[in-house]
């Protein structure tokens, strides 16, 4: 996205072919996903033939609008609304940030005064449950686990009804980020959504796709993938420390209307944020 900005922010010019192939190549480069780039070109290319675009600065404000319209989708109200409880169904690849930001939603939640049930339902990564149960300590919220290689499902099913007998006002589940084929990964994960349902008719109220912003293109394939199998309703997007890596938001906003609800931008519970889309798209063209 800083080769856009440098673009808009040399001499004055008048826009013609050269301008439109320059911004074409830098759109194509940045991580909103072709489709998305393609599409802003040729509504770029259409306001020039009807003179709308006199010179590069107005393609800016194009541009700018353009994107704010894409990211502002209707964001779906995180952590509350289902049950009691609200279920959430955490879903992302190993790697992208997954149990901490669980452990984030969780520690803002209790911080509320809710009471909230996490499920260590990633049984196939050790490490997953012991991480989860540090975020659990710390913010004051029931683990219920399996053994390790248990089966995640059951794991979570216990999870549901322990939340329905104590009355909790959440239930965050983690599930596995990986198996050894994607396609097992994506049944397991079908199955696991079928059993919530099966613990509370209804549930999941919400399936949250961690995203790492910094996989840019492939997190778009990501997306894809895991709303494929499971219903996505709305993205958590991770290690967005710099704006360099948010082009990535766009593409998923504009491919699979999919609203992006938190971002991370930082270690910290406080650096779990909800995303406002007029502030990310100043950080972006400001």
């Amino acid at each position: 996205m800083s080769k856009l900005n440098s673009f808009f922010g040399g001499p004055p010019r008048a826009v013609d072919d050269s301008v439109l192939a320059e911004l074409e190549e830098i759109l194509f480069t940045a991580d909103i996903g072709v489709k998305t780039a393609s599409s802003l070109v040729e509504a770029a290319r259409e306001r020039v033939k009807r003179n709308e675009l006199g010179s590069a600065d107005r393609i800016k404000d194009m541009i700018r609008k353009e994107v704010e319209r894409i990211v502002a989708l209707p964001s779906p109200r995180s952590l509350e609304g289902g049950g009691p409880p609200h279920v959430v169904m955490v879903v992302g690849v190993n790697g992208s940030g997954k149990t901490t930001t669980i452990g984030k939603l969780a520690a803002k939640a209790t911080s509320k005064g809710r009471k909230v049930v996490l499920a260590a339902g990633d049984t196939f990564r050790a490490a997953a449950t012991e991480q989860l149960d540090v975020w659990a300590e710390r913010a004051k919220a029931e683990l219920v686990k399996g053994k390790e290689d248990s089966d995640p499902a059951a794991v979570i099913f216990d999870a549901v009804k322990r939340a329905k007998e104590t009355g909790a006002d959440l239930v965050i589940a983690d599930t596995a980020g990986r198996l050894h084929t994607k396609a097992s990964l994506m049944e397991e994960l079908k199955k696991v959504r079928r059993v919530i349902d099966k613990a509370l008719p209804g549930a999941p109220h919400e399936v949250l796709l961690v995203l790492d912003s910094t996989n840019g293109q492939n997190a778009i394939a990501q997306a894809k993938q895991f709303h494929d199998a499971v219903g996505v309703t709305s993205i958590a997007l991770t290690k967005l420390d710099g704006t360099a890596k948010g082009g990535v938001i766009i593409g998923i906003c504009d491919e699979l209307k999919l609203p992006v609800t938190w971002v991370g931008v930082g270690e910290k519970v406080a650096d779990l944020r909800p995303f406002d889309p007029r502030e990310f798209v100043a950080a972006l063209f400001d």
